[in-house]
């Protein structure tokens, strides 16, 4: 199971806002700018230069050793600290691999005039694109802002949630939006999907790329791992309960045919947990997942495990020893898979 930081509309420095009814910020609200501009007019040409933040984006919150963020409270399960911070950036480097040091795999046939990143971590995959194309404008947008304070001129990191209403100017559409490692963290992907559509631009392309949150093996290993096995199974239980479902990733092609993109694709590659793969490009990646996901156990297990299902922190401890123990079994030829959605608005 792996998945990032969610994301998605504005914010604005000054004090925060009573929530409305639906339970959404005010746009105006927890803006953090790296920028010098006096406005941006892609949030409706607002103020956004601000050294200040909301109080409640730096409340963090601490259980089991670790930190969580704070703005939302209980909307994402998963840490916020530095271990985490590390982790999200070996999953970045996954995804380079597996995409022979690409960012994306949708057939942009020249540089995007603006990039919107969905739930950025860390900022890894947006600071990279503002490298790669210095004219593109690229905006990054997370719960937490766990994002560098020095960035490129055309790379901007905003505070807010995926799952709000966005609020940019429809006159400044995307040209490309990214999303990825969100499983876990949205409770209603058709939105999201349509919410993509609709701010992109026509001609425009949105790509999903999203790990399987499901161990598999194709002989009879993935039998013989039974705490392996108890895991993810209890930590999909635990996120049906919290109506954020882990394993949905198969399900992205179809939301995006049904929200009205066109030339949908789907790459599905499969990713060893260990070096256990004959092939050495697998064998590389199979350590790099296997590191992942040994270090993923116990933040998915907190999180899901203990929040959600009540699990006592000694419980979750046993666990997860267990399940580390298995993964580093190089007689079990477990794996992941992981997919590569894209498709064209029209």
């Amino acid at each position: 199971m792996s998945a990032a930081p969610e994301s998605s509309t504005a914010a604005a420095a000054a004090a925060p806002q009573p929530d409305d009814a639906q339970g959404q910020v005010n746009a105006n609200d927890l803006i953090i700018d790296q920028s010098d501009s006096d406005a941006d007019s892609a949030f409706g040409g607002g103020s956004t230069a601000s050294t200040s933040l909301a109080s409640s984006v730096l409340q963090y919150e601490y259980s089991n050793g670790r930190r969580y963020h704070g703005y939302r409270s209980g909307a994402y399960v998963l840490p916020n600290d530095e271990p985490e911070q590390d982790r999200l950036d070996l999953l970045h480097h996954i995804f380079l691999l597996l995409l022979g040091g690409k960012l994306y795999e949708a057939p942009l046939t020249s540089s995007p005039k603006r990039v919107l990143d969905v739930g950025t971590g860390t900022g890894i995959w947006a600071l990279d694109l503002a490298d790669e194309h210095p004219g593109t404008e690229v905006l990054g947008t997370d719960l937490s802002p766990i994002q560098p304070t020095w960035v490129p001129p055309n790379c901007k990191f905003y505070i807010d949630d995926a799952e709000s209403d966005w609020v940019y100017n429809p006159n400044e559409r995307f040209d490309f939006i990214h999303v990825r490692g969100l499983s876990g963290s949205i409770s209603d992907w058709d939105k999201l999907v349509r919410q993509c559509f609709e701010h992109t631009t026509p001609g425009g392309y949105v790509e999903f790329q999203e790990p399987e949150a499901w161990i598999r093996s194709d002989d009879d290993t993935y039998e013989k791992a039974e705490s392996t096995r108890q895991w993810q199974t209890l930590g999909n239980e635990a996120s049906k309960r919290f109506k954020k479902e882990l394993t949905m990733a198969d399900t992205l092609k179809g939301r995006m045919l049904d929200a009205g993109f066109v030339d949908v694709h789907e790459k599905i590659v499969n990713v060893p947990i260990g070096p256990w793969a004959k092939d050495p490009k697998q064998k590389e990646v199979g350590r790099y997942q296997r590191e992942l996901m040994t270090i993923g156990v116990e933040p998915y297990t907190f999180g899901f495990i203990g929040k959600l299902l009540g699990w006592s922190e000694e419980e979750c401890r046993v666990l997860i020893a267990k399940v580390v123990s298995e993964m580093r079994d190089k007689s079990l030829h477990l794996y992941v898979r992981f997919f590569f959605t894209y498709g064209r608005k029209p």
